[in-house]
């Protein structure tokens, strides 16, 4: 049996992974509408437990910006990280970043799953990171795409889980001085 690591918050970092206007336009796998907000409320508790957040993007010139209603919510991160990598690893600037962070438990949300999330995930598990993935918080244009990535990731040891789950694994408590700020964003 593998061992499963529970996210703690001390110890956590979020990357948005190239929400892009463009790219957002392509995706079949979730509704929109959803997956944005459960972007916008993954964020926001990160920002409430003083997570620190990156977002990045890919190639911006020819797959615009981060969508805009991501953008309130990103006020504060640290981005846009212009990459041209698939893996966000692979950056250097991305890749120093993380680093001064400290941080070990790395959560991986946006797109696309089985291109950017999934080699960024296979790539901070080879560096001794623990990543974790909101599976209801990526997306990609085709779902055998998807359903592919989500199979090797879980095979390769990536903690996959729910928006919801994990930011109830980072608040940990009902009695935290953030508790009743997360319910508002889950409800």
């Amino acid at each position: 049996m593998p061992h499963v690591n529970m996210m703690e918050a001390d110890l956590a970092a979020l990357v948005v992974i190239d929400v892009q206007e463009k790219m957002l336009a392509t995706v079949t796998t979730s509704p929109v509408k959803g997956l944005i907000e459960r972007l916008v409320g993954l964020i926001k508790a990160a920002q409430l437990l003083g997570v620190p957040v990156f977002y990045t993007e890919q190639y911006p010139q020819g797959l615009g910006g981060t969508d805009r209603s991501l953008a309130e919510a990103l006020s504060g991160a640290v981005g846009p990280i212009v990459k041209t990598t698939c893996s966000c690893w692979r950056d250097e600037g991305f890749r120093g970043a993380l680093q001064k962070t400290e941080r070990e438990h790395i959560i991986l949300a946006g797109l696309e799953a089985h291109v950017c999330i999934q080699q960024t995930a296979l790539d901070l598990l080879r560096v001794d990171y623990v990543p974790f993935v909101p599976m209801d918080a990526i997306g990609s244009r085709k779902q055998a795409d998807y359903d592919g990535a989500i199979a090797r990731m879980r095979q390769a040891g990536v903690e996959l889980s729910t928006t919801e789950s994990l930011i109830f694994e980072l608040v940990e408590r009902c009695d935290h001085p953030r508790f009743k700020d997360i319910l508002k964003l889950i409800k």
